[in-house]
């Protein structure tokens, strides 16, 4: 299992002190050194007053801020979590992202999706309804645009008219694209265009709010990437070479039996097909984050390369 670090600005209670330069670099840099192997970040261009004030959190532009951060630090991988596609024009999409994978020497995670919130939507000019097939259009251009720069690639809503020139990613033929997402058109957007599932174990009242299909526990999780592998067979892909991602459960490092039962839980999850964890650390002020991802990398990173859990 290989470990991601959302930055603490997403959490909820996090103060605005986790957006000031002096914290990010001290953050990004400890979890470098802690052994988690990406650092990740939402989109959230417009979000409503409503949604800040039921459970959402401080946004900062993707692209601008993991640039920044690979900027301070030289190995960890630098995740989109989720990029909205539908947002952007996908020639606008593959310069932004592309440009991160340059800066950043090759280290893009470009994990993207759909969108959910209808009023952000609205904010941006975007038809909500339309988000599904925006998010197929551009996921097909995108591939194309990295991969074949010159050709030009049309859409329902732009045309490249001749031969085009962008700067190709570091990365080649192009950044791994992981797709969020549960249901079963998730998974067959992986077959088609990615290099990683990112579904979200949660209730189904939290699915609904996600706009996602529910996966609820690790047995549909299993499920879930047991269809996944047999399709990826089917259209003639090795499934081991696509990355599943899951959100680590919350670790309390003051109770051993909190402790134990999460690493439980992980291990499940990895012998059901996930290769990457998010973590989710203590938000309640840099200290307080540092010292849990020092732990972290001490209990759970070097504890799973020395094969004790």
């Amino acid at each position: 299992m290989k470990y991601v670090l959302e930055y603490p600005s997403e959490l909820p209670s996090a103060g605005d002190v986790f957006l000031r330069p002096k914290v990010i670099r001290e953050v990004v840099t400890r979890a470098e050194e802690s052994g988690f192997t990406a650092v990740a970040l939402s989109e959230h261009p417009a979000p409503s007053l409503k949604w800040r004030n039921n459970g959402g959190h401080n946004t900062l532009d993707p692209i601008a801020a993991l640039s920044f951060m690979a900027g301070v630090t030289s190995s960890i991988r630098v995740m989109t979590n989720l990029y909205v596609l539908p947002f952007h024009n996908p020639y606008a999409a593959a310069k932004a992202l592309g440009s991160l994978d340059i800066v950043s020497g090759g280290r893009l995670i470009a994990g993207v999706g759909a969108g959910y919130l209808r009023a952000e939507f609205a904010a941006l000019g975007v038809e909500h309804e339309r988000r599904a097939a925006l998010l197929d259009e551009a996921l097909a251009a995108l591939r194309g645009i990295w991969t074949d720069p010159e050709k030009p690639v049309t859409g329902a809503d732009f045309a490249a008219i001749g031969p085009m020139w962008l700067q190709p990613p570091a990365q080649r033929p192009h950044p791994p694209i992981w797709i969020g997402g549960n249901g079963s058109t998730a998974i067959g957007r992986v077959v088609r265009h990615g290099d990683g599932w990112m579904p979200i174990i949660a209730d189904a009242t939290m699915a609904a709010a996600m706009r996602t299909t529910a996966i609820e526990n690790a047995h549909q999780f299993g499920e879930g990437v047991d269809l996944l592998r047999r399709r990826l067979e089917a259209a003639g892909r090795d499934p081991s070479t696509v990355d599943v991602q899951v959100v680590c459960p919350h670790l309390d490092f003051d109770d051993g039996g909190s402790v134990r039962a999460a690493l439980d839980h992980l291990d499940d999850l990895e012998r059901r097909g996930a290769t990457y964890a998010v973590v989710h650390v203590d938000g309640s002020g840099p200290a307080a984050a540092t010292k849990f991802i020092e732990t972290f990398g001490e209990v759970v990173v070097s504890g799973a390369r020395a094969g004790s859990h």
